[in-house]
């Protein structure tokens, strides 16, 4: 079994890069754009798979932010991929 350092559960990555995403105005409010959703619908959703998963596509969807949120909050690209996926999946 791999050690959780490399092996995040999804949604605590994804709410990571939630925080990461919305810590720069302007990528926020893409993200708001993007996806359709509101800022009460990030506040009371937040924790939900299909909000998580929709955060990780709009990272994944651009590659510059996808690789800068990596970086940022200490993973690899492939795994928000994967945590997309698995959370797509729990949805």
């Amino acid at each position: 079994m791999r050690a959780r350092e490399t092996n995040p559960e999804p949604a605590e990555l994804a709410l990571r890069a939630l925080v990461w995403t919305l810590g720069e105005p302007d990528r926020a409010l893409r993200l708001l754009d993007v996806t359709g959703m509101t800022p009460a619908d990030l506040r009371t959703r937040a924790g939900e798979p299909a909000v998580l998963s929709a955060v990780l596509g709009f990272l994944e969807s651009y590659e510059p932010d996808l690789i800068a949120c990596a970086g940022g909050i200490g993973e690899r690209p492939e795994a928000i991929v994967a945590a997309r996926a698995a959370l797509e999946n729990a949805a």
